[in-house]
Protein backbone atom coordinates (compact mmCIF):
# COMPACT_ATOMS: atom_id res chain seq x y z
CA UNK A 1 0.00 0.00 0.00
CA UNK A 2 1.27 3.35 -0.91
CA UNK A 3 2.40 5.80 1.75
CA UNK A 4 3.36 9.51 2.45
CA UNK A 5 5.87 10.48 4.72
CA UNK A 6 5.63 14.20 6.14
CA UNK A 7 9.04 15.64 7.19
CA UNK A 8 9.18 18.71 9.03
CA UNK A 9 12.21 21.01 9.54
CA UNK A 10 13.03 24.43 11.25
CA UNK A 11 15.42 26.41 9.57
CA UNK A 12 16.64 29.95 10.25
CA UNK A 13 17.74 32.28 7.30
CA UNK A 14 21.69 32.14 8.01
CA UNK A 15 21.46 28.38 7.57
CA UNK A 16 19.02 28.07 4.66
CA UNK A 17 20.99 27.59 2.31
CA UNK A 18 23.36 24.78 3.77
CA UNK A 19 19.77 23.29 4.84
CA UNK A 20 18.56 23.34 0.95
CA UNK A 21 22.04 21.82 -0.46
CA UNK A 22 21.53 18.69 1.48
CA UNK A 23 17.65 18.31 0.82
CA UNK A 24 18.74 18.45 -2.87
CA UNK A 25 21.76 15.26 -1.76
CA UNK A 26 19.23 13.78 -0.11
CA UNK A 27 16.70 13.93 -3.21
CA UNK A 28 19.20 12.83 -5.84
CA UNK A 29 20.37 10.12 -3.26
CA UNK A 30 16.50 8.71 -3.12
CA UNK A 31 15.54 8.88 -6.02
CA UNK A 32 17.47 5.71 -6.76
CA UNK A 33 15.32 3.89 -3.96
CA UNK A 34 13.59 1.02 -4.70
CA UNK A 35 9.82 1.94 -3.81
CA UNK A 36 10.55 5.64 -4.19
CA UNK A 37 7.81 7.38 -6.15
CA UNK A 38 8.08 11.37 -5.62
CA UNK A 39 9.02 13.56 -3.95
CA UNK A 40 8.03 17.41 -3.10
CA UNK A 41 10.08 20.36 -0.83
CA UNK A 42 7.65 23.19 0.10
CA UNK A 43 8.50 26.27 2.45
CA UNK A 44 5.74 27.43 4.87
CA UNK A 45 3.70 30.60 3.27
CA UNK A 46 3.78 32.11 6.75
CA UNK A 47 6.53 30.75 8.46
CA UNK A 48 9.44 30.50 6.00
CA UNK A 49 11.65 28.75 8.72
CA UNK A 50 9.31 25.82 8.31
CA UNK A 51 10.23 23.56 5.09
CA UNK A 52 7.64 20.51 4.21
CA UNK A 53 9.13 16.99 2.32
CA UNK A 54 6.18 15.12 1.34
CA UNK A 55 7.70 12.03 0.04
CA UNK A 56 5.66 9.39 -1.61
CA UNK A 57 6.60 5.51 -1.84
CA UNK A 58 5.12 2.42 -2.93
CA UNK A 59 5.19 0.85 0.78
CA UNK A 60 6.32 1.06 4.51
CA UNK A 61 9.11 -1.15 4.10
CA UNK A 62 10.81 0.12 1.34
CA UNK A 63 10.66 4.06 3.14
CA UNK A 64 12.17 1.96 6.34
CA UNK A 65 14.83 0.38 4.49
CA UNK A 66 15.10 4.17 2.97
CA UNK A 67 15.12 5.67 6.49
CA UNK A 68 17.76 3.08 8.16
CA UNK A 69 20.12 2.82 5.47
CA UNK A 70 23.39 4.28 6.62
CA UNK A 71 24.52 6.78 4.21
CA UNK A 72 20.87 8.01 4.37
CA UNK A 73 21.40 8.29 8.23
CA UNK A 74 24.65 9.68 7.93
CA UNK A 75 23.22 12.67 5.52
CA UNK A 76 20.37 12.97 8.20
CA UNK A 77 22.64 13.72 11.04
CA UNK A 78 24.21 16.23 9.40
CA UNK A 79 20.58 18.12 8.57
CA UNK A 80 19.64 17.41 12.05
CA UNK A 81 23.04 18.83 13.41
CA UNK A 82 22.62 21.83 11.19
CA UNK A 83 19.53 22.74 12.25
CA UNK A 84 20.11 21.80 16.13
CA UNK A 85 16.94 19.37 16.23
CA UNK A 86 15.51 16.22 15.07
CA UNK A 87 13.85 15.88 11.59
CA UNK A 88 9.98 15.25 12.44
CA UNK A 89 7.94 12.72 10.33
CA UNK A 90 4.97 11.62 10.36
CA UNK A 91 3.31 8.81 7.94
CA UNK A 92 0.15 8.62 6.38
CA UNK A 93 -0.88 5.78 3.76
CA UNK A 94 -4.90 6.06 2.24
CA UNK A 95 -7.43 4.62 3.75
CA UNK A 96 -7.91 0.75 3.02
CA UNK A 97 -11.66 1.56 2.42
CA UNK A 98 -13.86 4.12 0.36
CA UNK A 99 -17.15 5.50 2.57
CA UNK A 100 -18.95 7.16 -0.39
CA UNK A 101 -18.88 6.82 -3.94
CA UNK A 102 -19.06 9.85 -5.91
CA UNK A 103 -22.62 10.43 -8.23
CA UNK A 104 -23.08 11.67 -11.10
CA UNK A 105 -25.47 14.68 -8.79
CA UNK A 106 -22.14 15.47 -7.01
CA UNK A 107 -20.31 17.53 -9.72
CA UNK A 108 -21.24 21.04 -10.18
CA UNK A 109 -22.24 21.60 -13.51
CA UNK A 110 -20.20 23.49 -16.00
CA UNK A 111 -21.72 26.17 -18.06
CA UNK A 112 -19.69 26.04 -21.67
CA UNK A 113 -18.09 28.50 -21.94
CA UNK A 114 -18.65 30.75 -24.95
CA UNK A 115 -16.02 30.87 -27.93
CA UNK A 116 -15.13 34.37 -29.59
Amino acid sequence: MAIRVMIKRWVTADKEKDLVSLITELRSMVSKQPGYISGETMRHVSNPDEYLVISTWDNLQDWEKWVSSPPRKALQDKIDKLLGKKTTYDIYHYPEKRYHKAEPSDYLERTPSKSK
